[in-house]
């Protein structure tokens, strides 16, 4: 996994993006998006002062932006203790794979039903988050690769042409994220979906939204297998003993 010591630094870059009157909801944007590429890992206590110094925002900014990510079930915070990156549950698992299908496959049967003049270009989206994951995985950088699957995900809910879908799956993936850290190894977790992302492309690509919605269910369905399992095997139950309880 990705290792989150001194990821504050690389806020002074972001901080570019921060116009003279920064907003809050700004600043949650650029946390959130450090949460969705994996670069900051859950149970990390995020201190004020460097974050603050880092983004050159004031206190009250950096608290109103910790709410609205605390909202978002990204961010916890512990009376006495800070503020915390959250450590989801199995519970978190099913509910955001319950909204996945809902969102991503919505957008998918929309996209089929559409004739947006923004078709072709919401498409090649889709096909560069596949070219990014095989660049990745060509560099052995599997970080990269879950990086690129979270951005797959998003050009798939963005078929959808629709910008509160957009804001919900980026909250979404920021929280799914956070889950996949529970599993070991990256690679293994990670590579197998490659194929499964270049299917689902090729069928937008050539118009079959079916298929590809059919290809997508499938995929959801064992990626949240794999996850119930690796929280059950940290418990000591099964994985299908998981989920029923969770449901």
């Amino acid at each position: 996994m990705t290792d989150a010591s001194g990821w504050t630094a690389e806020l002074i870059s972001a901080r570019r993006s921060l116009v003279r009157a920064s907003t809050a909801e700004k600043v949650a944007d650029i946390l959130r998006d450090m949460v969705m590429e994996g670069r900051v890992l859950p149970g990390t206590k995020l201190a004020e002062d460097s974050i603050a110094d880092a983004l050159q925002v004031s206190r009250n900014t950096l608290r109103e932006a910790f709410r609205l990510l605390t909202h978002e079930r990204l961010l916890v915070h512990e009376l006495n203790r800070g503020v915390f990156v959250r450590v989801l549950t199995e519970a978190d698992v099913v509910d955001i794979y319950r909204i996945r299908r809902a969102l991503e496959g919505a957008a998918l049967r929309f996209w089929g039903e559409s004739a947006d003049a923004g078709r072709a270009q919401a498409v090649s989206q889709v096909r560069s988050a596949v070219s990014m994951g095989v660049a990745a995985a060509e560099r052995a950088d599997w970080d990269g690769v879950g990086t690129a699957n979270m951005h797959f995900h998003r050009s798939i809910a963005a078929l959808a042409n629709s910008p509160r879908i957009d804001e919900i799956m980026d909250q979404l993936l920021a929280e799914l994220r956070l889950v996949f850290h529970v599993m070991p190894t990256v690679r293994d977790f990670y590579e197998p979906y490659l194929g499964d992302n270049e299917r689902i492309a090729t069928l937008v690509e050539a118009g079959r939204s079916q298929e590809a919605l059919e290809v997508l269910l499938n995929y959801l369905d064992r990626a949240e297998d794999q996850l119930l399992r690796q929280f059950a095997s940290k418990s000591g139950r099964g994985s299908a003993q998981a989920k029923s309880a969770s449901t």
